[in-house]
């Protein structure tokens, strides 16, 4: 078996779509986990990663065969301000590779030192983000979210300097691609419409073949991207997860959730809870998400206006047109899995309104997301176990009044109880990355090389649906419901 049967077709692009640099190499690489099932899966040997010279091509320490190291060019808007040039600041791509499933993949070094694009910082990353992201793609993966996947997570041997020293790492991360609407702006900003017309090109090419088969290639591109990101968003607000700093630089034209800096999920249930300590105004609260997904697919319209007609008006209709999709895919895509998290199988009138008043209830009296709806799994079998879901409410009478109304929705579903709450425990997870184990498996990790909590936790968020009872303390809930809890975005 090749090593790492690389096929590269992004650095085939013009060479202003990128810089080619190679990884820095660190003092003394040593493998912290190597992700075996994902290697496989890839077509690579895990055996041969998980030695000497793969490890060595994990950490940047030598440039394997095949591989054509560069760092992409972007631009974005970070909090609603746009910023012409961005790019790769830490991380490089070493190429891509064609997966058993005939997928093509990107895999990439994240903290693999300085690019052309690191404005004045070092290119690194430090343990504590590089484990963050592992665990929380990972624990996505598992949910069945679209995500980009932790390859393998590899200690430098090196400090990196942040408010204080800290232990460095080298994240290899895997995408379908790593193409945002920022890459689409860096070229726009330019006016170099030919840019944009072959990053489209490209784009159609990798992640939406069916487009170019269409009257117009590029509304189809844009509508497939909107339709991805609209079901994305969707998944993201179903389990509680917050992804902290949605800038369109973050958001990748392949619908994948990317970038996993500091993000969080929802402890008590609150629209507007923001977890990121530099979202100061609330801009990427959890409630918020929705409405700058759209703001982010605005921009990325935008930049392909010249492509979609000849002339301005007709471009603008064209866009206006693929953007007033948004909605409802979005809206299809929240309520249905809102519906399934009920044990509502057919679709009737006052559905929605059903879902929203529970959740109001929730946020009016501090409930845990994921517990209330676990819960829900068990009550909807049995009324006598009420008390576990009545237990997370301050005024446990706020959900007796629901459920009242609930159990006689149920009562025109077709199926029996005991279907009901297998296929609500099939959309319900009992198990998330709960944000204070995240915190106490990094605390161990970088105060005491102690990584049997990060061990722990993959293994627990592997099976995410399933009941574990040897388990259980990892599905309860922080003190406080979490409340006041601040993530950091790690570079």
């Amino acid at each position: 078996m090749t090593a790492l049967p690389f096929d590269n077709s992004y650095v085939r692009l013009p060479e202003r779509f990128y810089a080619r640099r190679a990884p820095t190499p660190v003092a003394a690489p040593r493998l912290i986990r190597l992700n075996r099932a994902l290697a496989e899966t890839l077509g690579l040997d895990p055996d041969w990663l998980s030695g000497p010279e793969g490890v060595a091509a994990l950490a940047g320490n030598g440039v394997p065969e095949g591989a054509d190291p560069i760092a992409a060019a972007y631009a974005g808007h970070q909090f609603g301000n746009f910023v012409p040039q961005l790019g790769d600041g830490r991380a490089i791509l070493l190429g891509e590779v064609v997966d058993r499933l005939g997928q093509r993949r990107d895999i990439q070094l994240k903290g693999s030192g300085p690019t052309p694009f690191s404005r004045r910082g070092d290119g690194r990353a430090a343990l504590g983000p590089v484990l963050r992201e592992y665990v929380v793609s990972e624990a996505m993966v598992a949910l069945g979210i679209p995500t980009t996947r932790a390859l393998a997570a590899v200690a430098t041997g090196e400090a990196v300097v942040r408010e204080t020293l800290l232990p460095g790492a080298v994240l290899t991360r895997v995408a379908a691609s790593h193409i945002r609407v920022g890459t689409f702006q860096f070229f726009a900003a330019r006016g170099d419409v030919e840019g944009v017309r072959a990053l489209a090109d490209h784009v159609v090419a990798r992640h939406y073949p069916d487009a170019a088969q269409a009257a117009n290639p590029y509304q189809a591109l844009l509508e497939a991207v909107i339709a991805r990101q609209a079901e994305l968003v969707a998944r993201w607000l179903l389990v509680g997860f917050v992804h902290g700093v949605m800038n369109t630089d973050n958001m990748s034209v392949a619908g994948e959730t990317i970038d996993y800096g500091p993000c969080a999920f929802l402890d008590a249930y609150d629209p507007r809870t923001v977890y990121s300590s530099i979202d100061r105004n609330g801009r990427y609260a959890y409630g918020e998400q929705p409405r700058i997904a759209l703001w982010n697919l605005t921009r990325l319209a935008e930049t392909l206006l010249p492509l979609l007609a000849d002339d301005e008006t007709a471009s603008v209709a064209e866009a206006e047109a693929a953007l007033a999709g948004y909605a409802a895919r979005f809206e299809a895509a929240y309520h249905g899995g809102l519906s399934r998290k009920l044990g509502l199988d057919e679709s009737h009138e006052g559905d929605s309104a059903l879902a929203g008043d529970l959740l109001k209830r929730m946020a009016e009296n501090q409930a845990d997301f994921t517990l209330t709806f676990r819960n829900l799994c068990a009550a909807a079998e049995r009324p006598e176990a009420d008390a576990a879901v009545r237990d997370l409410f301050v005024d446990p009478t706020a959900f007796d009044g629901w459920a009242v109304r609930w159990r006689e929705r149920l009562a025109l579903e077709v199926r029996d109880p005991a279907a009901t709450a297998a296929a609500m425990r099939a959309v319900n997870p009992a198990f998330i990355p709960r944000n204070h184990r995240i915190e106490a498996m990094i605390e161990a990790a970088v105060e005491r090389s102690d990584f049997a909590p990060f061990e722990a936790l993959l293994s627990v968020l592997s099976r995410p649906y399933a009941d574990q009872p040897d388990n259980a303390p990892y599905a309860e809930a922080p003190a406080g419901g979490g409340v006041g809890y601040r993530t950091f975005c790690g570079t």
